[in-house]
């Protein structure tokens, strides 16, 4: 009896050695159901793991899903995979290929955010280089629930997205590459900062409406501080702005040369028709205009107009101005034609 108990302890064991060697032969013998070159997969946000197993399937990095999907069975930790980019090294094990799935790190991407872009632009730039919708991005942007996290008490976070060259990862949500540009603003304006707009007169928003005006009409800082003592001279006189980007911005739609029909555009962003600053921001402005804002030269001058070559000529009466406007002409005509 003793000998018959023996003969069926061994050959359980026999077999749970031969169940745990096929086992261990199905999940770790590495090419047994994987590609042997290099392969590329792209995990979108919301694909299930049948969906993802099913990409596997079709660009040829496993033979066949149901060896994976009896390793995930048994590892059901493995069902678990990121959104992402994924390079698959070649001849992997059906463990190893989900294994490096489910703890690969997300790839990030390098982005430069221009200064004076608005919202619109910034949700191109991102929906072109990250699994990001513009359309959510623009949601994003607008969710008061994101603008009251911030402290954004305007309706959108034009403004508050702080340009710059940055890395996000490529599975980012909109929310998620919203609140870091706005939080790359609040870690720029610090409390310093905050002291100097308020002994400007300006709060967090006019700070930045102003900014994006300046950074709006010229992209060379060596003059950003002239061009924002002019708007800061005929605030204090109670001129209007007459900025011709709050009307480009008021019309909507790509930049074009404006025509003295545009000026009497109805909208509150147009500075020729209301007096004080817009509501709100045009664009998003960086740094250099921020703080020529903060840091503004000391002028009288009250006007500005492009030199035709770069630059602008600035005035402190209309007279002056009138002259440099002849002299802006003047600089038009001389070009060699097609360069207007």
């Amino acid at each position: 009896m003793t000998s018959k108990n023996n003969f069926f302890r061994k050959l359980l064991l026999a077999g749970a050695t031969l169940l745990l060697t096929a086992f261990s032969y199905f999940l770790f013998i590495p090419g047994l159901n994987t590609s042997q070159t290099s392969t590329r997969l792209t995990v979108h946000r919301g694909m299930g793991f049948r969906t993802i197993l099913d990409e596997l399937h079709r660009n040829g990095s496993i033979t066949s899903t149901w060896p994976t999907i009896v390793t995930a069975t048994l590892v059901p930790k493995l069902h678990n995979i990121k959104p992402g980019r994924y390079l698959i090294p070649p001849g992997m094990s059906n463990f190893g290929l989900l294994y490096y799935l489910h703890t690969r790190p997300q790839d990030e991407v390098r982005i430069t955010l221009p200064e004076g872009v608005d919202l619109r632009k910034v949700a191109r730039i991102l929906s072109r280089n990250l699994d990001i919708d513009s359309t959510g991005f623009m949601a994003a942007v607008s969710s008061r629930k994101l603008l009251d996290h911030h402290g954004i008490r305007a309706e959108n976070a034009e403004g508050y997205l702080f340009p710059g060259t940055y890395n996000f990862a490529w599975a980012s949500k909109p929310e998620e590459a919203a609140g870091f540009l706005v939080g790359q603003f609040r870690h720029f304006y610090t409390d310093r900062l905050q002291k100097m707009a308020a002994q400007e007169g300006l709060g967090e928003t006019g700070l930045l409406t102003l900014a994006s005006i300046v950074e709006a009409e010229t992209p060379l800082d060596a003059e950003k501080s002239l061009v924002a003592s002019v708007y800061l001279n005929r605030l204090k006189k109670n001129m209007r702005l007459q900025a011709d980007p709050t009307v480009q911005y008021a019309l909507g739609g790509a930049a074009r040369r404006l025509y003295y029909k545009d000026l009497a555009a109805d909208s509150p962003y147009n500075t020729y028709r209301h007096n004080g600053l817009p509501p709100g921001p045009i664009c998003n402005p960086g740094a250099a205009s921020i703080l020529a804002v903060l840091q503004p030269a000391q002028s009288s001058f009250l006007y500005f107009v492009a030199t035709g070559n770069g630059g602008h000529y600035f005035a402190a009466s209309l007279t002056e101005h009138n002259a440099n406007i002849k002299k802006y002409k003047n600089a038009l005509r001389s070009r060699p034609p097609g360069l207007e």
